[in-house]
C-alpha cells in the first residue's frame, strides 16, 4: 500500500495511538491487567444513576428519542445544549457569551486536530507557524496532531524541590518567548500528566503574552474549570475574546460519548465549524442530550464539586502515601497533586530509560505511560524526559494499591542493577 505524506504521519506508530491501544487492550481483553495508564475516569455510582435516570426520561419521550437517534444536529452542534452551556458560563462567571461562542465537536482530541491546524502549520505566505507550549511536559495526544514538521515549540519548566518527596514545575517566564513563528499558546488546566494547576497569575500572564503577539491562548479544561473540577488547589475558569477554552463531558463520567466543547470568540467558533463539518459532518447527539439539563439546573455543580472532585482528592493524597511507603528511600520525587487523576513521577538518575520501564513493568501485568512521550516541542536531550512516569490513580484503591507494590518493585530493581 502507497501511502500519501499524510498516511504516513497519520497511520504509523506514536504515543497517544499506543496509549489507546493499551487501554482497548487493558479494559476490553485483558480485564485482569491492573490499568494505571489511560485517562479513563473512575467510576462513580452516584454519577452513573444521574446519567441512567437522564437517558430513561428520553427513551421514554418520542420527540427526545427521534432527535437523538434520527436526526442530524447543526455542525456547530446542539443548539439548546450551546444555550444551556452560554447561561450557565453567564450566570457563574460573569462572562457575555452567547449560543454563537460554543461549539461542539466529537472529542477533544478531535477538537484539539481542528483548532491546531486553522492556527498553525503552513501558513498562506508560505511561512511555518507553531503551537507553543509554555510548560512541558503536556498532553502527549497534542504530539502528532500536527499536519507539518516541527509543528510545536515548548519552554522547558523550572523545577522546585518542596518537602516530603514533592516537586513542581513552573512556567519559567524567564525564557518564555513564543517569537513570530508562534501561532498560539496552548497549557492544560490541570496539566495533563502532571497534575501542575496553573495559578491565576500564571494564566493572566500567559494571556497577556498571547494578546502582545497577536495570537490566541488554547486552555484545555478537560479536567478541570468550571467542570468537572479535579482541582485541589484554588483557581478560577478564564475567558476572554483572545482565549479559545476547549472543555469536555469526558471527566464527568462520558468518556464513551466522545463530547469536546469549544468556547470562543464568534468569528474562531465560525471557522471551527466549518472545518468540522468537512472532518465530522455532524456532531454526536449522545452526550448533549444526556448534559444539557445539568447545565440549565445547575446540577453540574453539585455533581462536579460533591462528587467527583471530593473522590479524585481523596484518592490523590492516598495514592502519594501508598507511593511513598512503597519507595521508601529510593530517589524519587512525585510531583504536587493539584488535579487531574494522575500522578507523575520522577525517578532522579533512573538506570534505565522510562520506555524501559514501561515494557518491564507490561509483562508484570502493570500498565503506566513513559514520561518522555510528553515533553512534546523540546528538541533537546534532557535526562529528566527519560526519568518520569505517569501514573492513573482512578481505579479501585486495591487495584492501584497492588500496581504501586509492583512498579516499586521494578524500580528498586532498575536502581539495583546499575
Amino acid at each position: 500500500m502507497k501511502l500519501s505524506a499524510f498516511g504516513k504521519k497519520f497511520a504509523g506508530e506514536s504515543g497517544i495511538v499506543e496509549l489507546m491501544d493499551d487501554l482497548g487492550s487493558a479494559l476490553n481483553e485483558n480485564p485482569d491487567m491492573i490499568f494505571m495508564g489511560g485517562g479513563n475516569p473512575g467510576r462513580l455510582l452516584q454519577v452513573e444513576a444521574v446519567f441512567q435516570q437522564r437517558l430513561e426520561d428520553i427513551m421514554s419521550d418520542p420527540a427526545q428519542r427521534h432527535s437523538l437517534f434520527g436526526i442530524y444536529q447543526s455542525p456547530q452542534g446542539d443548539r439548546e445544549f450551546r444555550q444551556q452551556m452560554a447561561a450557565y458560563l453567564n450566570k457563574q462567571f460573569g462572562w457575555a457569551l452567547g449560543e454563537q461562542n460554543i461549539a461542539v465537536s466529537n472529542g477533544s482530541q478531535a477538537a484539539f486536530f481542528v483548532l491546531f491546524n486553522m492556527l498553525a502549520g503552513s501558513m498562506p505566505d508560505g511561512n511555518q507557524r507553531t503551537i507553543h507550549l509554555p510548560l512541558a511536559p503536556e498532553y502527549i495526544g497534542y504530539a502528532d496532531a500536527g499536519l507539518s514538521q516541527n509543528f510545536f515549540s515548548a519552554t522547558r519548566p523550572s523545577i522546585d524541590l518542596l518537602e516530603d518527596n514533592l516537586f513542581k514545575y513552573r512556567v519559567d517566564f524567564s525564557s518564555l518567548s513564543p517569537g513570530p513563528e508562534a501561532g498560539a499558546l496552548c497549557v492544560s488546566r490541570p496539566t495533563n500528566p502532571t497534575g501542575n494547576v496553573l495559578t491565576d497569575e500564571e494564566i493572566a500572564h500567559l494571556d497577556e503574552i498571547a494578546a502582545g503577539c497577536n495570537i490566541p491562548l488554547i486552555i484545555d479544561g478537560a479536567y478541570g474549570l468550571p467542570f468537572p473540577n479535579i482541582l485541589f488547589a484554588d483557581a478560577r475558569p478564564h475567558w476572554n475574546d483572545n482565549t479559545i477554552l476547549a472543555l469536555s463531558l469526558s471527566k464527568l463520567g462520558l468518556p464513551g460519548v466522545r463530547t469536546g466543547i469549544v468556547v470562543a470568540r464568534e468569528d474562531i467558533v465560525q471557522a471551527f465549524t466549518n472545518a468540522n463539518t468537512i472532518v465530522s459532518l455532524a456532531c454526536g447527539t449522545l452526550g448533549p442530550a444526556l448534559a444539557k439539563q445539568l447545565f440549565a439546573s445547575g446540577e453540574i455543580d453539585s455533581i462536579s464539586n460533591q462528587l467527583i472532585r471530593p473522590f479524585y482528592k481523596e484518592r490523590a493524597s492516598a495514592t502519594v502515601a501508598w507511593f511513598r511507603q512503597a519507595l521508601g528511600d529510593l530517589p524519587f520525587h512525585i510531583h504536587k497533586p493539584e488535579g487531574a487523576i494522575f500522578l507523575w513521577l520522577w525517578f532522579e538518575d533512573l538506570p534505565v530509560t522510562s520506555q524501559v520501564l514501561y515494557e518491564r513493568l507490561k509483562q508484570r501485568g502493570v500498565l503506566i505511560v513513559p514520561g518522555q512521550n510528553f515533553f512534546v516541542g523540546i528538541d533537546d536531550e534532557w535526562p529528566h524526559q527519560n526519568e518520569c512516569i505517569r501514573v492513573s490513580y482512578a481505579q479501585d484503591a486495591d487495584v492501584v494499591r497492588r500496581g504501586i507494590h509492583i512498579i516499586a518493585e521494578e524500580v528498586r530493581q532498575a536502581y539495583s542493577e546499575a
